[in-house]
């Protein structure tokens, strides 16, 4: 459990698994993060869901943002850890509507990248996203994240971000 200051970034649960179906099904979430909405009854998901939380992958770790109060509101991983370059990408979403654009993300975002930084010897974070998703860069951009290109991947434009660790650590010893 990583505590930041409005969410808690933990490990996910079986608990969590009727909000991540809930959030996969909405069609405005999943043009968010360019995805089709998920269409598997939920006994499917489910079944499929706890063999996913017993995957232990060295390149993936996900996790679930819950409020201080433990509600679920999203989630978040970093994942593609590349060790030879130093670097991973992350990915958050926040899921509840009710914690949209008061700072739940911004906190979500600053927690898991000092977790990665902390507890890792990589470098640099880099993520992607949807040129149409404003809100999500400036998120970004409030956590250090600066743009260093743009690409379209299946059709869909993407503003590519990252932050050094040496950024990171500079703006540590300025807050």
């Amino acid at each position: 459990m990583i505590n930041g200051n409005k969410v808690i970034v933990c490990d996910k649960s079986p608990a969590d698994a009727a909000d991540d179906y809930a959030w996969q099904t909405d069609p405005e979430l999943a043009h968010l993060t360019a995805t089709h909405p998920l269409t598997t009854p939920f006994p499917d998901y489910l079944s499929r869901y706890a063999s996913q939380l017993q995957d232990n992958h060295p390149r993936k770790h996900q996790f679930a943002i819950k409020t201080l109060g433990g509600k679920h509101i999203g989630n978040c991983a970093y994942y593609s850890v590349d060790e030879t370059m130093s670097e991973t990408e992350i990915g958050i979403i926040i899921g509840d509507r009710r914690y949209w654009d008061r700072g739940y993300g911004t906190d979500a975002v600053t927690t898991l990248v000092s977790h990665v930084f902390s507890r890792t010897n990589l470098r640099r974070i880099h993520l992607k996203a949807l040129d149409s998703n404003k809100r999500a860069q400036r998120c970004f951009y409030r956590c250090g994240f600066t743009i260093c290109g743009h690409t379209i991947i299946d059709g869909y434009g993407y503003v590519l971000m990252e932050l050094h660790r040496s950024r990171w650590q500079s703006h540590q010893i300025n807050h």
